[in-house]
């Protein structure tokens, strides 16, 4: 064997340099230390998928961790507003600053750099993949317990990136009682699995609909099938969430962290148990 140039794209040898798996993951702020990474995915959008990531993050940090989320939904971001913040985040030469909620979770969302909330992106997928690194490597998180990574809906380029970029330690899938249930989780999940990413459970929102009058309970949606896809891909289901118009009012209005009893809180208690590695 001649001497290695590491020049593989010239090279025919088979050396373990060459076939071994590269790691694509790049390192987070120099200011920060993060524990746990979780990333909240949906196989299609308007499933909940923000408010359980934001409902998730209040529950765990009113378990006194330090908390974070990381907006990775570029084009339609929506955690600031759940946690009514409505401020720019600041830097320096050091890199930027998370925008701390009133109860302590650390946020980082591209409205909160953008002149106006409601300013569109119109950036190419490399553009919007490089803003999702960028969020991980130049943002100062400090010491973070738990992050929390809200994804945009579907497979492509952003959580491609996430996986691939971040040391993610385990994945979440939010789905709704319809239909195509089956198939549409099956694709996120078929794709943490080809990403090597630990898939922690399903979340089911909009499970039914509690009526206030009788307390009967009514499947808006359809009746659920969730445990049948879950255990036909060997994995448990989380919880079970209602439609709620308070939750849906608090998180429109900024209050997520103060909507009392969070559905979340025994999940959030399940992970900092460790219950689900």
């Amino acid at each position: 064997m001649s001497e290695c140039t590491h020049d593989c794209s010239s090279c025919g040898e088979s050396c373990a340099e060459r076939t071994s798996p590269m790691d694509l993951r790049e390192p987070v702020n120099g200011l920060s230390s993060v524990g746990k990474v979780i990333a909240v995915v949906s196989g299609k959008g308007g499933v909940g998928k923000s408010t359980v990531t934001c409902s998730l993050a209040a529950a765990m940090s009113r378990l006194g961790k330090k908390t974070a989320v990381l907006d990775a939904d570029i084009t339609g971001p929506s955690v600031p507003t759940a946690f009514g913040i409505h401020e720019h985040a600041a830097g320096s030469e050091l890199g930027i600053y998370p925008v701390v909620s009133k109860g302590g979770v650390e946020l980082m969302s591209l409205n909160l750099l953008t002149e106006n909330e409601t300013d569109p992106v119109i950036w190419r997928g490399p553009v919007i993949a490089g803003a999702v690194k960028q969020f991980w490597t130049d943002v100062i998180w400090g010491d973070v317990d738990y992050m929390f990574v809200d994804m945009p809906p579907g497979t492509g380029d952003v959580p491609l990136t996430v996986f691939q970029s971040l040391p993610v330690d385990g994945v979440i899938v939010v789905t709704s009682p319809q239909d195509l249930v089956s198939m549409i989780v099956t694709k996120a999940v078929k794709m943490a699995e080809m990403m090597n990413i630990p898939i922690l459970g399903v979340v089911e929102n909009y499970s039914y609909f509690q009526c206030p009058d009788c307390g009967k309970a009514h499947a808006i949606f359809g009746e659920s099938h969730i445990q049948e896809v879950a255990a036909g891909l060997g994995l448990k289901v989380l919880a079970k969430l209602p439609i709620d118009p308070a939750l849906a009012a608090a998180c429109d209005n900024g209050g997520v962290e103060d909507y009392q009893p969070n559905p979340l809180e025994p999940l959030a208690r399940e992970i900092a148990e460790g219950g689900l590695w």
